[in-house]
């Protein structure tokens, strides 16, 4: 007589790119080393967001971060996934009631790439040179950087754009070192750039698990595979985010690091044409990230002004 098994079967949400089935694979792979389950025990469940199939325009034209988001929550929430295996740069601020964030695993390299045929550096690209981007943030700090540089917008996956900057469509673009990493492209790489020149985007090189608030089982589960650092750190630059009400619509970089039970919190905002911007950083408790994000998003609001985004 055949038994039944008995280990839990978990529906996993992704959106179909490489990138985010790469993701979804890693933390369908940390659950079954951590609890010893067979690859049987979960499902992959592709949901094609509204973020993948609006390519023509920049995200902060048609509703921001949420684009890549809403469809899989939904799915959530009509109970036809478990979990959501999300970017955690993609993640809004504010999350749809009945929703959270439950873990994250252990953060990649948090820096942006250069990837140009043409130049070692932006700094080195000739007078005039095109470089493609569809991060504000990344096309504020290139204007900011080289404002001879024409920045132009550059949506679609990975691979899209690596055949476009092969293709002559640029002379070079940026992109995610850890999304690169994980997609076994850390060769395509021209240079990387360190935070201190170019501030990465909150929440980059992180993995983020969304599930239903009251799914004890589920967050029993996950546990085994969250990584308290990257919580903490996010915790820290998402409060930051939140607190300038940051969107697909605001140039803004945050950055928090931890050294044993101290953190360190570096904040940028700028305006969409990199004429203008505002640093500062907060240094503190690890048990006080929040508030330390929360602090530093509320001084950079006060010397920004209420007309810094505006056009």
């Amino acid at each position: 007589m055949q038994t039944k098994p008995s280990a839990p079967q978990l529906r996993i949400g992704t959106r179909g790119s490489a990138l985010a089935l790469a993701q979804a694979h890693e933390t369908r792979d940390r659950l079954i080393a951590a609890h010893g389950l067979p690859e049987s025990a979960f499902e992959i469940i592709v949901i094609k967001t509204s973020g993948d199939q609006i390519q023509d325009r920049p995200l902060s034209e048609v509703g921001g971060k949420g684009l890549f988001t809403k469809e899989i929550e939904q799915a959530m929430m009509d109970g036809d996934i478990d979990i959501a295996v999300h970017s955690a740069k993609d993640m809004p601020t504010v999350l749809p009631e009945g929703l959270e964030l439950i873990a994250f695993l252990p953060r990649e390299d948090v820096r942006d790439a250069f990837l140009s045929p043409k130049a070692k550096r932006i700094q080195d690209l000739p007078q005039g040179a095109v470089i493609g981007s569809s991060s504000l943030r990344r096309q504020a700090m290139i204007k900011r950087l080289r404002p001879d540089i024409d920045v132009v917008m550059y949506r679609g996956n990975v691979q899209t754009r690596l055949k476009k900057l092969a293709d002559g469509v640029v002379d070079a673009t940026l992109l995610a070192t850890a999304g690169l990493r994980r997609l076994g492209l850390g060769d395509v790489i021209t240079s990387v750039i360190e935070p201190a020149e170019f501030l990465p985007a909150v929440g980059q090189g992180a993995i983020c698990i969304e599930a239903r608030a009251d799914d004890t089982a589920t967050r029993d589960l996950l546990a085994a595979i969250h990584h308290r650092e990257t919580e903490t750190c996010l915790m820290a630059e998402r409060a930051f985010l939140a607190e300038l009400d940051g969107s697909c619509r605001t140039p803004i970089g945050g950055l928090a690091k931890l050294d044993g039970d101290r953190i360190r919190l570096d904040g940028l905002i700028l305006r969409p044409d990199g004429s203008e911007a505002h640093e500062t950083f907060r240094e503190g408790s690890a048990s006080d990230a929040a508030a330390l994000g929360q602090d530093a998003g509320a001084e950079l609001k006060r010397r920004g002004g209420p007309d810094f985004f505006r056009d």
